[in-house]
Protein backbone atom coordinates (compact mmCIF):
# COMPACT_ATOMS: atom_id res chain seq x y z
CA UNK A 1 0.00 0.00 0.00
CA UNK A 2 0.97 3.63 -0.47
CA UNK A 3 0.10 7.23 0.66
CA UNK A 4 -2.02 7.23 -1.92
CA UNK A 5 -4.14 4.35 -1.00
CA UNK A 6 -7.24 5.59 1.71
CA UNK A 7 -8.99 3.06 4.05
CA UNK A 8 -11.64 4.08 6.06
CA UNK A 9 -13.04 1.28 8.83
CA UNK A 10 -16.97 2.21 10.22
CA UNK A 11 -16.97 0.90 13.57
CA UNK A 12 -13.76 1.45 14.92
CA UNK A 13 -13.06 0.40 18.62
CA UNK A 14 -10.42 -1.59 19.81
CA UNK A 15 -9.20 -5.17 19.13
CA UNK A 16 -9.79 -5.71 15.31
CA UNK A 17 -10.56 -2.54 14.21
CA UNK A 18 -6.89 -1.18 16.28
CA UNK A 19 -5.05 -4.26 14.52
CA UNK A 20 -6.47 -3.27 11.25
CA UNK A 21 -5.86 0.18 11.42
CA UNK A 22 -2.04 0.01 13.04
CA UNK A 23 -1.19 -2.73 9.81
CA UNK A 24 -2.98 -0.18 7.39
CA UNK A 25 -1.18 3.11 8.78
CA UNK A 26 2.32 0.94 8.49
CA UNK A 27 1.64 -0.25 5.36
CA UNK A 28 1.60 3.49 4.12
CA UNK A 29 -2.18 4.28 3.77
CA UNK A 30 -4.01 6.88 4.82
CA UNK A 31 -6.28 5.75 7.26
CA UNK A 32 -10.04 6.85 8.11
CA UNK A 33 -11.35 5.97 11.84
CA UNK A 34 -15.17 6.64 11.78
CA UNK A 35 -17.05 5.76 15.27
CA UNK A 36 -20.36 6.97 16.78
CA UNK A 37 -17.93 7.90 19.84
CA UNK A 38 -14.79 9.71 18.82
CA UNK A 39 -13.29 9.79 22.23
CA UNK A 40 -12.94 6.04 22.39
CA UNK A 41 -10.13 6.20 19.85
CA UNK A 42 -7.64 8.96 21.02
CA UNK A 43 -5.25 6.93 21.99
CA UNK A 44 -5.50 4.81 18.64
CA UNK A 45 -5.27 8.30 16.66
CA UNK A 46 -1.99 9.32 18.42
CA UNK A 47 -0.70 6.12 18.23
CA UNK A 48 -1.29 5.63 14.50
CA UNK A 49 -1.32 8.89 12.64
CA UNK A 50 -5.37 8.04 11.91
CA UNK A 51 -7.70 10.33 11.52
CA UNK A 52 -11.18 10.14 13.75
CA UNK A 53 -14.71 11.01 12.54
CA UNK A 54 -18.05 10.43 14.31
CA UNK A 55 -20.77 8.39 12.25
CA UNK A 56 -23.19 6.15 12.99
CA UNK A 57 -23.43 3.84 10.30
CA UNK A 58 -27.32 3.25 10.80
CA UNK A 59 -28.00 7.34 9.95
CA UNK A 60 -28.44 8.06 5.79
CA UNK A 61 -27.15 11.41 6.24
CA UNK A 62 -24.17 10.85 8.74
CA UNK A 63 -23.30 7.57 6.20
CA UNK A 64 -22.97 9.61 3.60
CA UNK A 65 -21.56 12.86 5.58
CA UNK A 66 -18.32 10.79 6.31
CA UNK A 67 -18.14 9.77 2.85
CA UNK A 68 -18.19 13.30 1.50
CA UNK A 69 -15.76 14.25 4.90
CA UNK A 70 -13.08 11.45 3.74
CA UNK A 71 -13.35 12.65 -0.33
CA UNK A 72 -12.81 16.49 0.62
CA UNK A 73 -9.80 15.35 2.99
CA UNK A 74 -7.89 12.46 1.95
CA UNK A 75 -10.08 12.17 -1.61
CA UNK A 76 -11.97 8.75 -2.95
CA UNK A 77 -11.79 5.70 -0.81
CA UNK A 78 -10.49 2.21 -2.35
CA UNK A 79 -10.49 -0.07 1.15
CA UNK A 80 -13.76 0.25 3.00
CA UNK A 81 -14.46 -1.91 6.22
CA UNK A 82 -17.33 -2.34 7.56
CA UNK A 83 -17.04 -3.39 11.30
CA UNK A 84 -20.03 -2.46 13.37
CA UNK A 85 -22.76 -4.86 15.04
CA UNK A 86 -25.25 -4.90 17.98
CA UNK A 87 -27.20 -7.98 19.40
CA UNK A 88 -29.52 -8.31 22.31
CA UNK A 89 -29.16 -11.72 23.90
CA UNK A 90 -32.54 -13.46 25.38
CA UNK A 91 -35.33 -16.05 24.57
CA UNK A 92 -37.22 -15.45 21.61
CA UNK A 93 -40.68 -14.73 22.99
CA UNK A 94 -38.78 -12.24 25.32
CA UNK A 95 -37.18 -9.58 22.78
CA UNK A 96 -38.35 -6.14 22.89
CA UNK A 97 -38.65 -5.62 19.43
CA UNK A 98 -37.77 -1.91 19.28
CA UNK A 99 -34.18 -3.31 20.13
CA UNK A 100 -34.20 -5.99 17.70
CA UNK A 101 -34.98 -3.24 15.38
CA UNK A 102 -32.15 -1.29 16.60
CA UNK A 103 -29.85 -3.96 16.36
CA UNK A 104 -30.97 -5.07 12.71
CA UNK A 105 -30.65 -0.63 11.75
CA UNK A 106 -26.83 -1.23 12.64
CA UNK A 107 -25.81 -4.68 11.80
CA UNK A 108 -27.30 -5.14 8.57
CA UNK A 109 -28.85 -1.91 7.55
CA UNK A 110 -26.06 0.06 8.04
CA UNK A 111 -23.77 -1.98 6.42
CA UNK A 112 -26.14 -1.56 3.33
CA UNK A 113 -25.30 2.21 3.58
CA UNK A 114 -22.10 2.02 3.97
CA UNK A 115 -21.37 -0.54 1.07
CA UNK A 116 -23.60 1.95 -0.78
CA UNK A 117 -21.39 5.00 0.01
CA UNK A 118 -18.32 3.18 -0.96
CA UNK A 119 -19.33 1.38 -3.87
CA UNK A 120 -20.97 4.75 -6.07
CA UNK A 121 -17.29 6.17 -5.30
CA UNK A 122 -15.78 3.11 -6.37
CA UNK A 123 -17.29 2.85 -9.55
CA UNK A 124 -15.97 6.32 -10.56
CA UNK A 125 -12.99 5.42 -9.86
CA UNK A 126 -12.88 1.66 -11.49
CA UNK A 127 -11.86 -0.15 -8.54
CA UNK A 128 -11.80 -1.01 -4.68
CA UNK A 129 -12.13 -3.11 -1.72
CA UNK A 130 -15.69 -3.19 0.77
CA UNK A 131 -14.84 -5.83 3.21
CA UNK A 132 -17.55 -7.34 5.47
CA UNK A 133 -17.10 -8.29 9.22
CA UNK A 134 -19.01 -11.54 9.78
CA UNK A 135 -19.17 -13.85 12.86
CA UNK A 136 -20.27 -17.68 13.33
CA UNK A 137 -23.63 -16.13 13.97
CA UNK A 138 -23.44 -15.46 10.02
CA UNK A 139 -23.86 -18.77 9.09
CA UNK A 140 -25.16 -20.82 12.37
CA UNK A 141 -28.19 -19.43 14.43
CA UNK A 142 -27.44 -20.29 17.95
CA UNK A 143 -30.16 -20.14 20.77
CA UNK A 144 -30.94 -16.75 22.19
CA UNK A 145 -29.48 -15.23 19.83
CA UNK A 146 -31.88 -14.72 17.07
CA UNK A 147 -31.00 -10.86 16.70
CA UNK A 148 -26.81 -11.40 16.17
CA UNK A 149 -28.06 -13.80 14.07
CA UNK A 150 -30.53 -12.04 11.70
CA UNK A 151 -28.36 -8.97 11.37
CA UNK A 152 -25.74 -10.98 10.64
CA UNK A 153 -27.24 -13.44 8.13
CA UNK A 154 -28.51 -10.40 6.23
CA UNK A 155 -25.29 -8.68 6.48
CA UNK A 156 -23.43 -11.60 4.26
CA UNK A 157 -26.94 -11.80 1.92
CA UNK A 158 -25.99 -8.36 0.86
CA UNK A 159 -22.08 -9.17 0.80
CA UNK A 160 -22.24 -11.93 -1.38
CA UNK A 161 -25.63 -9.97 -3.99
CA UNK A 162 -22.60 -6.85 -3.49
CA UNK A 163 -19.69 -9.28 -4.89
CA UNK A 164 -22.08 -10.83 -7.76
CA UNK A 165 -22.86 -7.15 -8.80
CA UNK A 166 -19.62 -5.39 -8.92
CA UNK A 167 -16.58 -8.30 -9.19
CA UNK A 168 -17.37 -7.67 -13.04
CA UNK A 169 -16.50 -3.56 -12.00
CA UNK A 170 -13.82 -4.50 -10.90
CA UNK A 171 -14.85 -3.82 -7.22
CA UNK A 172 -13.85 -6.63 -4.79
CA UNK A 173 -16.80 -7.44 -2.09
CA UNK A 174 -15.74 -10.02 0.67
CA UNK A 175 -17.74 -11.04 3.71
CA UNK A 176 -15.13 -12.22 6.64
CA UNK A 177 -16.90 -15.09 8.82
CA UNK A 178 -14.80 -14.88 12.24
CA UNK A 179 -15.86 -17.97 13.98
CA UNK A 180 -14.47 -17.56 17.18
CA UNK A 181 -14.00 -15.13 20.23
CA UNK A 182 -11.25 -12.22 19.02
CA UNK A 183 -7.94 -11.70 21.81
CA UNK A 184 -8.07 -8.42 23.47
CA UNK A 185 -4.50 -7.45 23.47
CA UNK A 186 -3.13 -6.13 26.87
CA UNK A 187 -5.51 -8.61 28.78
CA UNK A 188 -3.75 -10.89 31.45
CA UNK A 189 -5.58 -13.35 30.38
CA UNK A 190 -5.88 -13.09 26.88
CA UNK A 191 -7.17 -16.48 25.69
CA UNK A 192 -4.31 -17.89 23.59
CA UNK A 193 -4.62 -20.07 21.60
CA UNK A 194 -8.60 -20.29 21.59
CA UNK A 195 -9.10 -16.97 20.77
CA UNK A 196 -8.04 -15.46 17.68
CA UNK A 197 -5.49 -12.67 17.31
CA UNK A 198 -6.71 -9.55 15.59
CA UNK A 199 -3.73 -8.52 14.23
CA UNK A 200 -3.62 -12.22 12.26
CA UNK A 201 -6.76 -11.07 11.09
CA UNK A 202 -6.13 -8.36 10.29
CA UNK A 203 -3.28 -9.44 7.99
CA UNK A 204 -5.86 -12.00 5.84
CA UNK A 205 -7.91 -8.61 5.81
CA UNK A 206 -4.69 -6.81 4.06
CA UNK A 207 -3.89 -10.28 2.15
CA UNK A 208 -7.58 -10.67 0.44
CA UNK A 209 -7.66 -6.85 -0.27
CA UNK A 210 -4.65 -7.18 -2.52
CA UNK A 211 -5.88 -10.20 -4.12
CA UNK A 212 -5.09 -10.27 -7.90
CA UNK A 213 -8.11 -10.11 -9.74
CA UNK A 214 -7.84 -13.42 -11.46
CA UNK A 215 -8.72 -15.00 -8.20
CA UNK A 216 -10.62 -13.21 -6.04
CA UNK A 217 -12.52 -14.76 -2.78
CA UNK A 218 -16.06 -13.50 -1.90
CA UNK A 219 -15.91 -15.66 1.90
CA UNK A 220 -13.28 -16.45 3.58
CA UNK A 221 -13.70 -17.87 6.93
CA UNK A 222 -11.04 -17.29 10.08
CA UNK A 223 -10.85 -18.92 13.26
CA UNK A 224 -8.26 -20.80 16.19
CA UNK A 225 -7.25 -24.16 14.98
CA UNK A 226 -8.69 -25.17 18.38
CA UNK A 227 -12.18 -24.27 17.02
CA UNK A 228 -14.63 -26.55 16.27
CA UNK A 229 -16.59 -26.31 12.51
Amino acid sequence: MSSSEVAVIVGAGQGLSAALARLLCEQGAQVVLAARDVGKLSGLVADTGARAVACDASEPRQVEALFANVEAEEGAPNLVIFNPSRRSPGALVDLDPEEVAKCLMITAFGGFLVGQAAARRMLVSGRGSILFTGASASVKGYPKSATFAMGKFALRGLAQSMARELAPKNIHVAHFVIDGGIRKLGDADDGGDAMLDPDAIASSYLDVHRQHRSAWTWEMELRPWVEHF
